[in-house]
């Protein structure tokens, strides 16, 4: 089965084409990031207006580099929610025009599940040996989710946690703008923290015990607070900063990722959405859960981000 995916959530325009649910025959990815970066974050009005723009070429490329025709279709899929309304509307429009057109079926898919299905994607050459076994607990976390979900079948995502206020990838993104480093800030963050050696500054993230739920808010703020007592100044201050912002965030995903493995009894962990491409949670997270005999998995760096091959790949086992 050929399932044609579309994303529009944010600023990507994105079009993919999956087969049987696993196997990656195109995935094809216009951003407007440039136009935003000026902004220091995403102005749905130009990301909607792009995605206008882009929407038509990108599914045809998509089509192109699969070898396929649009009749070959069988079902066209699309990101239903959560996302920014107005880039929504444009890849659900047109979705529900192309479906119809073609006489196929419509498939709506949930944005924050199909990143941690990214995880089920492979080439076609690509052994299915390391494939994930479910139940399993899911990470989801990115600019504008940060959430724990337990897996019985990919049909079936229950939630169990979630941020309290600022998603993980937000409190990068302001804690780059407090600290002048630009957007977005998740990639410079990660960089720079890679780079510091025996840091004493620390800071703490709020510990929520008894729940699943995160909360990257104060952090945010005592890293302001912090700048302006101090006075910090670009250089190897900034770099403690970074560092020590960053490494409360990452034992905090990792702590409680692993918490609800433990209490659901659970050996496999998925994780997805943007963040998981840091490489601090990926060394910190594949370490803990190896101490703990849990398999965790991440998507290849180009299925982190927002991608339409992660909603063509949901949306099989919808169908």
């Amino acid at each position: 089965m050929n399932i044609l995916g579309i994303e529009t959530s944010c600023d990507e325009t994105s079009a993919a084409v999956v087969t049987d649910g696993s196997v990656l025959r195109s995935n094809i990815v216009a951003s407007s990031l440039p136009d935003h970066q000026r902004f220091g974050g995403v102005i749905p009005e130009i990301a909607s207006r792009r995605q206008l723009e882009y929407i038509s070429i990108v599914v045809n490329e998509a089509l192109s580099h699969a070898g396929l025709r649009k009749e070959d279709l069988d079902a066209i899929a699309v990101t239903l929610k959560p996302g920014l309304i107005g880039s929504l509307l444009v890849g659900i429009s047109f979705a529900k025009a192309f479906s119809k057109a073609l006489a196929k079926p419509f498939i709506g898919v949930n944005h924050v599940h199909a990143h941690i299905y990214a995880n089920c994607l492979r080439k076609a050459e690509a052994s299915r040996e390391a494939e994930p076994v479910l139940p399993a607990i899911g990470l989801a976390v990115s600019g504008g989710h940060s959430s724990l979900y337990f897996i019985r079948d990919f049909r079936s995502f229950k939630l169990i946690g979630e941020t309290r206020d600022d998603a993980a990838g937000e409190a990068y993104d302001k804690v780059a703008r407090i600290l002048g480093l630009g957007y977005p800030g998740g990639p410079v963050i990660d960089k720079i923290a890679r780079s510091v050696k025996n840091n004493t500054l620390r800071f703490k993230c709020a510990q929520l015990e008894g729940s699943y739920d995160f909360s990257f808010s104060g952090i945010k703020t005592a890293v302001l607070y912090h700048v302006r007592e101090h006075h910090v100044q670009p250089g190897p201050e900034t770099d403690c900063v970074v560092a020590a912002f960053q490494e409360s965030v990452v034992a905090s995903l990792v702590e409680k990722s692993l918490l609800a493995c433990r209490k659901k009894k659970v050996g496999t962990l998925l994780v997805g959405g943007g963040v998981s491409a840091n490489s601090a949670l990926r060394s910190l997270l594949s370490s803990r859960a190896q101490q703990e005999g849990i398999r965790v998995f991440f998507p290849p760096f180009e299925l982190c981000t927002d991608n339409a091959a992660m909603i063509a790949g949901l949306a099989f086992h919808y169908y």
